[in-house]
């Protein structure tokens, strides 16, 4: 006879998850490290009570805002190689709802997580309840169901007994390397307080393999071959270099090869800075060095890149003749993009073998391609460092000179932490990388208010290792409140909080389309009703500090060079607050080297705009698809 538990619902999933573990060579981890949760209606009776009775076994975090609670859960399991992640769980209503941003960013970035939304009860007792969206049409629908669209797996427990399939579901996505991404389980509230005889085999421990799959055959030879054919190849390195661990294998396929690397985003930091065969970010935010090598190569190798608008150009950059694509990747979807040849396969594993083959084959690119992009790559290198370099150490810093003093404090240990703004394009061209994993910038969905909660998550799963968020103000007025969590539990996040009074990077991006700036400055409204009158007198810094967290400030190159020293040797949450030189430009870095398509209007009476037009169609004019 089969033994059981008696168990409300919501006590049932907690053990459960707190039984679950992932393993990828040989290594076992926590697959659900912590749950996050603000309790309302919705989910205190259930589980909330559920995370009482168990604290021993499942850790439990104090969140603020719902998105951010998912973004927090996100940081940390990206730092943790999506083998570990955090739970998130809310109340129904605008909790569950506030869930649906961080959704997006989860799936969007292929990074696992759990939401445990609370739902209007499944008995129906009481029809509407609070916070109950009414449908006419359908009766089981909630505002839950907001959440399907963003969500690789979706489920409602309406029944203790669904509770068994739809969590090891969950698992299942969770944990595969293809289709993870955000996986929610909606839990009506009556539900979860329900009790059941559970099988004492559900809550044994239980661990989900991580796969590694080989390549094909078929497609590794078809791969070698096109390989061996190229005369200009390109790595484009994308985040599934990080999320495979496949970085050494990288290196060890460009050293034998001599084909440059040039990364993504995601993928900056799969070879370090200084690595012979590193050239950079590659698009629109890419450097000089990769753009030329992308525009003039004829076998363009994608590792675990998904090939978004920045990172081609929209399509404008992979401009030479017969120019073929061999695409390295877990998921077959992304493998034949761009008419490319798939090589579907684990990352680390496919390099290798790739590798091993060319070696048979004794193929290596021409010494002359080698000392043309080297030369190139230096050449950048002297521009980052006039970027970085400030003669005068006692004027306020450009955003560039913000970044060359952090630059020269930091070492591979550190994590810095972006996402949105004008930040990720100064960052993807002059960034030097030191470590496989210290430069996060989460850029699939580019989510103003990643940062801070972010920067929580790495903190927790990293705790030696300095954690930074660099935050525009702008990004900074988003999502300030996980600052209160951090000095609750003296996570010593470093926040870098730059100040140039408005929307920077789209302002820049108005300016080249025809907007003029409208309404992207932070400032008083003038008399002829555009914000154009005198900068707000907002105080981030005593926000900062009214929130709990250390601040000091920094008002010029040498106040910012003491303070970001004294703040990487805090253990206490703290804040380096900094307002850079200009107001109306983005930053001062060198411009896009390539295209980034924003259509403008086609008819206008503004010379801004008509100029902007005419513009924008030279550039469509450049772009191909690649059949």
């Amino acid at each position: 006879m089969t033994s059981t538990t008696r168990l409300t619902v919501a006590q049932a999933l907690v053990r459960f998850l707190a039984a679950q573990y992932t393993e990828r060579d040989g290594v076992r981890q926590r697959l659900i490290g912590a749950t996050w949760g603000i309790f309302g209606h919705g989910n205190v009776a259930g589980l909330g009570q559920a995370l009482v009775e168990y604290a021993d076994v499942m850790p439990y975090h104090q969140g603020r805002n719902e998105q951010s609670m998912v973004h927090a859960a996100v940081g940390y399991a990206r730092q943790s190689n999506r083998l570990s992640t955090h739970a998130v769980t809310t109340s129904i209503g605008p909790g569950a709802t506030n869930l649906v941003t961080g959704a997006a960013l989860a799936t969007i970035n292929h990074l696992p997580v759990l939401l445990l939304p609370g739902d209007i009860f499944a008995t129906r007792p009481a029809d509407p309840v609070l916070q109950q969206l009414e449908v006419p049409y359908a009766g089981d629908v909630s505002v839950n169901d907001c959440l399907r669209p963003v969500s690789k797996y979706f489920d409602r427990v309406t029944r203790p007994e669904a509770l068994i399939p739809a969590a090891l579901q969950a698992m299942r996505v969770l944990t595969d390397p293809v289709e993870t991404g955000a996986v929610t389980l909606a839990l009506p509230q009556d539900v979860q307080a329900e009790a059941h005889d559970w099988p004492d085999a559900f809550f044994a421990e239980r661990t989900w393999v991580v796969r590694r799959p080989a390549p094909d055959a078929t497609e590794l030879a078809e791969a070698v071959h096109a390989i061996r054919a190229a005369r200009r190849p390109l790595v484009v390195a994308g985040g599934g270099v990080h999320h495979s661990r496949a970085e050494e294998a990288l290196a060890e396929f460009a050293e034998a090869t001599g084909i440059p690397v040039a990364s993504t985003q995601a993928g900056k930091g799969s070879l370090r800075y200084d690595h012979p065969q590193d050239v950079g970010g590659v698009g629109h935010t890419g450097t000089a060095t990769a753009d030329e090598l992308a525009r003039t190569a004829d076998l363009v190798i994608g590792v675990g890149t998904r090939y978004t608008d920045f990172t081609t150009a929209s399509h404008t950059l992979f401009a030479g003749d017969g120019v073929r694509f061999l695409n390295l990747n877990i998921a077959a979807y992304d493998g034949h993009k761009l008419a490319g040849l798939p090589l579907v396969a684990d990352a680390r594993i496919a390099l290798t073998e790739l590798t091993q083959s060319l070696g048979m084959h004794e193929y290596r690119v021409a010494d002359a391609y080698v000392t043309e992009y080297s030369e190139d790559k230096e050449r950048w290198e002297q521009r980052v460092d006039a970027c970085y370099e400030a003669e005068e150490p006692d004027v306020r810093p450009t955003q560039p000179q913000v970044l060359g003093a952090l630059d020269a404090i930091v070492d591979e240990t550190d994590v810095i932490i972006n996402a949105a703004g004008s930040l990720p394009g100064d960052l993807h061209k002059l960034w030097r990388a030191r470590s496989r994993d210290q430069y996060h910038l989460e850029y699939g969905y580019s989510c103003m208010g990643y940062e801070i909660p972010a920067a929580l998550g790495v903190k927790l799963a990293a705790p030696d290792r300095p954690v930074w968020a660099l935050v525009g103000d702008g990004t900074y007025l988003m999502m300030p409140t996980e600052i209160v969590t951090a000095v609750q539990e003296g996570v010593a996040i470093k926040i870098l909080l730059v100040q140039n009074h408005g929307y920077a990077s789209i302002g820049g991006l108005s300016e080249e389309t025809g907007g003029e700036r409208y309404g992207t400055a932070y400032r008083y409204r003038a008399d002829d009703g555009t914000f154009t009158g005198a900068p707000l007198p907002v105080d981030l810094a005593a926000n900062a500090a009214s929130l709990g967290m250390r601040v000091l400030r920094a008002k010029t190159v040498r106040d910012l060079r003491a303070a970001l020293a004294e703040a990487r040797a805090a253990d206490t949450p703290t804040c380096v607050y900094v307002e850079t030189q200009t107001a109306d430009t983005v930053s001062g870095p060198p411009p896009a080297q390539a295209w980034w398509d924003v259509p403008v209007a086609e008819t206008a009476t503004r010379p801004s705009a008509v100029k902007a037009r005419e513009l924008y169609e030279r550039h469509v004019s450049t772009r191909r698809r690649h059949l």
